[in-house]
């Protein structure tokens, strides 16, 4: 097993999530199996119950795993599935080494930090390391380990401990530390500074670990002048000095990397195999993708009603899935970040320009998305973009959250039901249409909602979303909720059009809606952006992007196929190597 350690200095939120993520990319295009795993030195167990504001989305993966977004980049990157164990913080270390205290493992020795805490990061990593990513279930020949925080963080002192250890349990030719470094550029002078990274550098050298790799960031290329002073302040060949400067699309990341001779200073440090040096089609991919995404003319505009929208990571894999269905349809994307509260009437009372503003989003957007979330802040200004899109014959998605208010305001504007809400929101509602899950939910508050992939199974043969997955019979998607639409008043809205096309296997709960007499109006209970990739979109958000880009019904009257014109495909006309989507045609996603 080969481990690559990825550290961060000077601030966080510097890219360590890409550069991992990209670094296992060029790896994986060599034929290797690799693995990710993310360690963040909060105590929290996950990160299930934080605000999106504190830390961007939670991820969600298979196994019901609430992680850190930074698995997502994983996942979409090198197309693998992560458990939650992938996700190593600081509160399931001592979570599990109190645990083992309590039962007298360590009968007679004082717990401390060194050996004990260190020694068990060590073990969690080793052992997580050998798990099977990929669908082929073969063990994984690289593991790239993230860091959270920055070196000198205090919460992070026992891991970057522990891995001072590892190098040497390890073996040097076993082990590779890159660290990743801010170049700031300051407008004043215009000159790339070094002075951080020199510092940050010499710091995690103070902690034992000597980097193998530098990356900087920086806002241009790095100067050739620049590189040889990090090299001679930083004890490494200027080879060894990577510029990670800001490009167009992260798709050109791992690109970036991969001109810089990445390869081949792995294949010589890690003792990697020779042959492992020929290229697969795989980073011809990235290249094309990366050639389309900036040169893309016609234009989409989407319309995300959010309660997080000051904050792009909140909504990281949504947009991401956005990204990935323009791109399948030959389109850039524009959002129109929307917060939902200046959609309601009391922000049209205390601030009336950015309530119209935020109608004027709303009505010149080609779609609406209204995302999943939680409380009830922004609900009904949700409602009413719903209720825009519907009348307006608008194409629109709800996800999770989304879905369920979509049944409320069809019962209150249809149905004639005006007090149906959910008892989320109101607990004394007459029309309670969106229920409680008791069984989901104990009493607390982390990780006791419906998590992680369910089935879903579709009930009628004319379903757009079911052709949309390939005329599957049932999907496997990655849910998390508590609550859900309440099944005993399924009848109402189908007998006035709003028909639940998917269930879960039970027969029990609603999963997917979709409107008569709309061109596209489908809620689903599942969160579809979570398995969305770069060459194979989510079909929900695909359907939507194909709505509001005007190409549904004949994509759907071609047996779910683009022409040619609408395809990935480059001006002289020829398809690129995922030119599946050429002939675009989803395989069931239920297929694992």
């Amino acid at each position: 097993m080969k481990y690559i350690l990825v550290t961060g200095g000077v601030i966080s939120g510097i890219g360590k999530g890409i550069i991992a993520s990209s670094v296992g990319t060029i790896l994986k295009s060599c034929g290797l199996h690799v693995t990710a795993i993310k360690i963040d030195p909060y105590i929290n167990i996950d990160a299930g119950t934080f605000s999106p504001y504190e830390h961007g989305e939670v991820f969600v993966l298979d196994d019901g795993g609430e992680v850190d977004l930074d698995l997502g980049n994983y996942e979409r990157f090198l197309d693998i599935r992560l458990t939650r164990d992938n996700n190593l913080t600081t509160g399931k270390i001592y979570q599990s080494v109190i645990t083992k205290e309590r039962r007298g493992d360590y009968l007679g020795k004082t717990v401390q930090v060194v050996p004990h805490i260190t020694d068990a990061i060590q073990e969690w990593v080793m052992k997580q390391a050998k798990v099977s990513v990929d669908d082929d279930g073969v063990e994984p020949q690289v593991c790239v380990i993230e860091l959270g925080g920055t070196v000198g963080d205090i919460e992070s002192m026992p891991f970057i401990e522990a891995f001072r250890q590892f190098q040497f349990k390890v073996k040097k030719e076993n082990f590779c530390n890159i660290h990743v470094s801010l170049v700031p550029q300051p407008s004043t002078t215009g000159e790339q500074k070094t002075k951080p990274t020199q510092n940050s550098v010499r710091e995690l050298r103070g902690l034992g670990l000597s980097p193998d790799l530098i990356m900087c960031r920086c806002a241009t290329p790095l100067e050739t002048a620049v590189k040889e002073k990090i090299s001679m302040f930083c004890h490494v060949e200027p080879t060894q000095v990577i510029c990670v400067h800001d490009v167009s699309s992260i798709y050109r990341v791992p690109l970036l990397l991969e001109d810089q001779g990445l390869v081949e200073y792995f294949c010589r440090r890690l003792d990697l195999p020779v042959e492992l040096r020929a290229r697969s089609k795989m980073l011809n991919k990235w290249k094309e993708m990366s050639n389309r995404s900036d040169r893309l003319l016609e234009q989409v505009s989407i319309a995300l009603v959010g309660k997080y929208t000051k904050f792009s990571d909140s909504y990281a894999s949504v947009i991401k899935a956005l990204e990935h269905s323009a791109l399948a349809i030959n389109h850039k994307l524009q959002i129109k970040y929307i917060d939902s509260a200046d959609l309601e009437a009391a922000t049209l009372q205390d601030e009336p320009v950015k309530y119209h503003e935020a109608w004027q989003k709303l009505c010149s957007a080609d779609g609406v998305l209204v995302p999943g979330g939680f409380g009830v802040r922004g609900t009904e200004g949700k409602i009413q973009a719903i209720s825009w899109a519907r009348k307006q014959k608008k194409p629109f998605l709800g996800v999770c959250l989304g879905m369920q208010l979509a049944v409320c305001e069809f019962a209150r504007d249809v149905l004639g039901w005006q007090d149906a809400n959910s008892t989320e929101f109101d607990p004394d509602s007459k029309h309670p249409v969106v229920i409680d899950m008791p069984e989901h939910n104990p009493g607390q508050m982390g990780g006791t909602m419906r998590l992680g992939k369910r089935r879903t199974i579709f009930k009628s043969k004319n379903s757009v979303l079911r052709k949309l997955y390939g005329d599957a019979d049932y999907v496997d998607e990655r849910h998390r909720h508590r609550f859900e639409v309440n099944p005993e008043l399924k009848h109402h809205f189908e007998e006035r059009g709003l028909r639940f096309v998917g269930q879960d296997e039970e027969g029990e709960r609603m999963e997917v809606i979709e409107l008569d007499d709309h061109g596209y109006f489908v809620g689903v209970q599942f969160h579809p952006e979570f398995t969305s990739r770069p060459i194979k979109p989510s079909p929900p958000y695909f359907g939507l992007l194909l709505a509001a880009a005007g190409k549904l019904p004949s994509y759907l009257l071609k047996g779910c196929r683009l022409s040619p014109r609408d395809t990935y495909s480059d001006r002289s006309g020829s398809s690129s190597p995922e030119s599946e989507l050429a002939e675009l045609k989803f395989p069931s996603v239920s297929q694992d």
